[in-house]
């Protein structure tokens, strides 16, 4: 049995294998397409609205490209560990909760989306008998054949190809687009390790040069960051209110749970389903409720949120006075009438940053043709020599002006 997924950035996605299909038809799965893969960004390009299903469905296709070419390369990869590798990147993100990294431990405190991604893994391979056991184990490392845990995370995994493309495409910002046909020719595996063959250098590079000018460009984009912000701001504000008895707060929704009760006592099956009933309509049900509340700082950022009267924002390279901030501060208060603790919901300052490389145990390795190893960095390049692993850090102040 074979079926075939029409995808608007590679065309036709083939899936071929029992396991796969049942994956994609569990719920867990499923309800990605509930999750916005780039969170609050379509309030800057309308066009991203793509899911958290979308980016996993493109992120298998390319891990199957990937496998393959390897496998003609004469790495010896199994056809269980194929099907292993294929349902680990399916299942990589489905731990991601509403609006993505935006709300990245808001909901469940000290619980990472891989975390919540490797406790649904597990709760559906009990469900699938089993079936999932080498995926877990692709997934967490613990896998002897190293190189397929880094074809699913790492610094030239299939999940970055594929967010870049994808978004460039949903977003129309050319800078994100990738040579990643190229990239997959240019994989190999040298003394169990994922590395890119030498004529492979200036994809890498290009890939590397993408990936951070579409942080910049997109996902930390001033206004982007200024909704997203303030997307938390909301559910801080709900939280202090919620101490302080206020009444008009619950939804009647899974939200709930996770904004008002205590999650610590709640662990595995039960915080895995309770989870997965949790998504971006849950946040915008509620964010259109209390866009209504009797709370004017809860009201006016639901309100700003859903009608796209954002923060303004300014950046700049160095922290902002603490007379700025506090000039900034006043004027909120007198303009909305607010008390000195309140402005703080609608000034605030932060900080963004982007390393186009990070220099870890899981490197970009370039394999020469003589058999030598190089760091990427290490490459004499003038693009990206010396400056590829500097941190960029941008400061961030946003207010009513």
């Amino acid at each position: 049995m074979q079926k075939i997924i029409n995808d608007p950035v590679y065309g036709f996605i083939t899936i071929s294998h029992p396991l796969i299909f049942d994956i994609i038809a569990h719920r867990y799965f499923q309800r990605l397409r509930r999750i916005h893969q780039m969170a609050l960004a379509y309030l800057v390009y309308p066009g991203a609205v793509h899911t958290r299903l979308h980016h996993a469905l493109g992120a298998y296709h390319l891990m199957t490209i990937a496998l393959e070419e390897l496998k003609n390369k004469g790495v010896d990869i199994t056809p269980d560990e194929v099907v292993a590798a294929q349902a680990a990147i399916l299942l990589h993100d489905v731990g991601h909760g509403p609006f993505s990294h935006a709300l990245e431990g808001q909901l469940i405190n000290g619980m990472s989306h891989e975390q919540m991604s490797l406790m649904m893994m597990q709760q559906m391979n009990q469900e699938m008998d089993g079936k999932l056991s080498l995926a877990i184990k692709i997934f967490s490392n613990q896998y002897e054949k190293k190189f397929l845990h880094q074809m699913v995370s790492g610094q030239i995994d299939v999940d970055r190809m594929d967010y870049l493309n994808r978004d460039s495409f949903f977003t129309g910002v050319s800078e994100g687009v990738i040579g990643y046909h190229r990239i997959l020719k240019m994989l190999t595996v040298h003394n169990g390790t994922l590395m890119i063959e030498e004529k492979g250098i200036y994809s890498i590079e290009k890939f590397l040069v993408s990936r951070r000018q579409m942080y910049w460009q997109v996902y930390l984009h001033k206004t982007v960051v200024s909704a997203e912000v303030m997307l938390v701001n909301i559910l801080k504000r709900v939280r202090v209110l919620n101490q302080q008895h206020v009444t008009g707060l619950h939804t009647g929704g899974v939200l709930d749970y996770f904004l008002f009760e205590q999650q610590t006592s709640t662990k595995g099956e039960k915080l895995v389903e309770l989870f997965y009933l949790l998504d971006d309509n849950d946040c915008l049900f509620a964010i259109k409720q209390w866009a209504r509340h009797k709370d004017e700082v809860l009201q006016q950022l639901c309100n700003r949120l859903l009608n796209r009267v954002l923060l303004k924002i300014k950046l700049q390279a160095t922290p902002f006075a603490p007379s700025v901030i506090t000039e900034k501060r006043l004027e909120a208060q007198q303009t909305l009438h607010l008390g000195e603790k309140e402005a703080e919901y609608f000034v605030f300052t932060g900080v963004s940053d982007n390393t186009m490389y990070k220099m870890n145990d899981n490197n970009i390795n370039i394999l020469f043709k003589d058999g030598s190893v190089r760091d990427i960095a290490g490459i004499d390049n003038p693009l990206i020599h010396q400056t590829i692993s500097a941190t960029i850090k941008k400061y961030y102040l946003c207010s009513l002006s």
